[in-house]
């Protein structure tokens, strides 16, 4: 039995393309393609393919908005990002919304066609650029992870605070300490989290939220 793909991206050359490789292979076939987000919402539940290779930026929405809105329904399919865009953000939000590959565009169609089959079989296939971000993104995670369990949870609560836009004087007020109190803990916040200011201070709880 062949792997059922279902092509979304609206570049007509490159759609094309993979296709033609694609039902080249004894075990794979496209059964449908997509040049547009739209198109695609209205028909991938019917199709219910085994896997999508899915561009992110489309001319009309996000392919991640696609993968976020069809997820829960067709919890059988895999999705492949097959993009031009390798910024973290994109990559984080692709595979927080539930894809389970990610390939650069202009990866060789050996290595295309090897990650539909390793994402059919279980695997989570990447470009190694891509995979090289998702590694250190989880190493710096690790670290900010170490530093804040430095913090006191009067320390976390005051960082919490300043997080949500609170001055030094409502901080204060709303857990009934004084703002020299409030600075004292702010300063040690700077001193464990190794940064020198609020900006970095709230980027890097941020950065540990996510």
């Amino acid at each position: 039995m062949s792997i059922s793909i279902v092509i979304v991206e609206d570049e007509k050359n490159y759609n094309n393309a993979l296709k033609k490789v694609i039902n080249y292979q004894d075990d794979m076939k496209v059964v449908a393609q997509f040049f547009n987000g739209s198109e695609a919402i209205e028909n991938l539940i019917e199709i219910s393919p085994d896997v999508v290779m899915m561009d992110i930026q489309l001319q009309d929405m996000l392919g991640i908005e696609i993968i976020d809105k069809l997820r829960k329904e067709m919890p059988e399919t895999q999705f492949i990002m097959c993009t031009s865009f390798d910024d973290d953000e994109k990559i984080f939000n692709s595979l927080k919304a539930g894809a389970t590959g990610y390939l650069i565009k202009g990866e060789s169609m050996d290595k295309i066609l090897a990650s539909i089959r390793d994402v059919y079989n279980g695997g989570a296939p990447m470009s190694s650029s891509i995979a090289r971000k998702v590694l250190n993104h989880f190493e710096r995670k690790n670290s900010v992870v170490k530093d804040i369990d430095e913090l006191t949870d009067r320390e976390k609560e005051v960082l919490n605070l300043l997080s949500e836009g609170l001055l030094y004087k409502e901080i204060g007020d709303k857990i009934f300490i004084s703002i020299d109190t409030v600075k004292k803990h702010v300063g040690n916040i700077y001193r464990k989290l190794h940064v020198n200011n609020k900006v970095e201070a709230i980027n890097k709880f941020n950065h540990f939220k996510n």
